[in-house]
């Protein structure tokens, strides 16, 4: 079995629309779209090489006024369990990222209004200056609108403000679904899919490198996960600096929502339409954190060229129930095993090491 119009229109150099997309997501045999897909990533890269980051995830807060009803990890202010990291526990966990090699800091939190972008200037102007060659990767655009409002400012002169300070590229968490009807129903105190664009094509334009990501499994219907893939393949066009996509399954476990997520094959299905539509970005990760390894071994096959971080500390996740970790060794074990070669690389791409032994 082939994909007889999608592989005509990759021959021919042409792009795949809503309808087509729609059809292969509801209607394609899995391995079909698979195969495709996975000759789509061997365009991108032909060298056969799988690489992945180290990196950790450093939850500075968990209170959260957006309190997102898929969401386990946010607290409200008043909660006991509710907490601002002290900046010097901030440094302890970046430097023993540092000495396990690390290169790549992930700062995300809730939308507390508390903390002004002072806040963010002072802890940002330290990080850099006591961990030069750690990339700060952080803060999701929601989070960026949350501190432009409570301090008064413009987007424009948040981003500014961040980047003079060391933010150095930008995550594209609080994606959800792209679509306005979905989010309303699973976050509805949360900024629009277009204010989301807005702030990934400013920091765009600021020369930040960018991500974009897709949880999907919440309740929403074929036609909003295609969508929410054209409107990143439409915001890319426009000037976007996407250097990655990353789909991942909403975990029910201790949310308000509740109910089940993606199975594996419909996960599958996502990954490899993620990469048939993206044609205008590199690199589509595999997410092992809510996968587990197995399945994020098979994802290589389904379009996915890279494992993402091997991420020292994960809390968001792992507060729904979803507690996969990886060490580094086995990050590179689970690519060769697969058949590939294993490479540890930068938030930019560039390739650190590859491991050949």
């Amino acid at each position: 079995m082939t994909l007889q119009v999608s592989d005509k229109k990759k021959t021919a150099g042409q792009r795949i629309e809503r309808d087509e997309a729609l059809r292969l997501l509801k209607d394609e045999d899995l391995l079909c779209l698979g195969t495709t897909a996975d000759g789509i990533r061997r365009q991108f890269h032909p060298e056969n090489l799988v690489t992945f980051v180290v990196d950790r995830n450093v939850n500075y807060t968990n209170i959260c006024e957006s309190k997102c009803s898929f969401c386990a990890f946010y607290r409200d202010a008043t909660d006991t369990e509710a907490y601002v990291l002290p900046q010097e526990d901030i440094f302890t966990k970046i430097s023993e990222l540092v000495t396990l090699g690390g290169t790549q800091l992930l700062m995300q939190g809730g939308l507390n209004s508390a903390l002004k972008i002072d806040f963010f200037e002072t802890l940002f102007r330290e990080i850099k200056k006591r961990y030069p060659t750690v990339q700060n990767h952080s803060l999701s655009p929601a989070e960026i609108v949350c501190i432009a409002t409570a301090s008064g400012l413009s987007l424009d002169e948040t981003l500014e403000r961040l980047q003079s300070a060391g933010l150095d590229s930008l995550p594209g968490g609080g994606a959800e679904i792209l679509v306005d009807e979905v989010r309303t129903t699973i976050s509805p105190n949360k900024i629009g899919w277009k204010k989301w664009g807005e702030v990934m094509l400013k920091a765009a334009s600021l020369g930040m490198p960018t991500t974009a990501t897709m949880m999907f499994g919440s309740g929403e219907k074929p036609e909003d996960i295609v969508e929410h893939l054209f409107r990143v393949r439409e915001l890319q066009d426009a000037g976007g600096s996407f250097t990655a996509f990353i789909p991942w399954t909403y975990q029910p476990g201790n949310t308000v929502l509740g109910g089940d997520t993606a199975t594996g094959v419909e996960y599958l299905k996502v990954l490899a339409l993620s990469r048939i539509v993206l044609d205008n970005i590199s690199s589509i990760q595999a997410s092992w954190v809510t996968q587990g390894a197995k399945m994020a071994q098979v994802a290589l096959f389904f379009g996915a060229n890279d494992l993402g971080g091997t991420m020292l500390e994960e809390n968001v996740v792992a507060a729904a129930g979803c507690c996969f970790r990886m060490t580094r060794d086995e990050m590179v074990a689970l690519i060769k095993s697969a058949g590939f070669r294993a490479a540890q690389r930068t938030t930019l791409y560039k390739i650190m090491r590859e491991f050949t032994a």
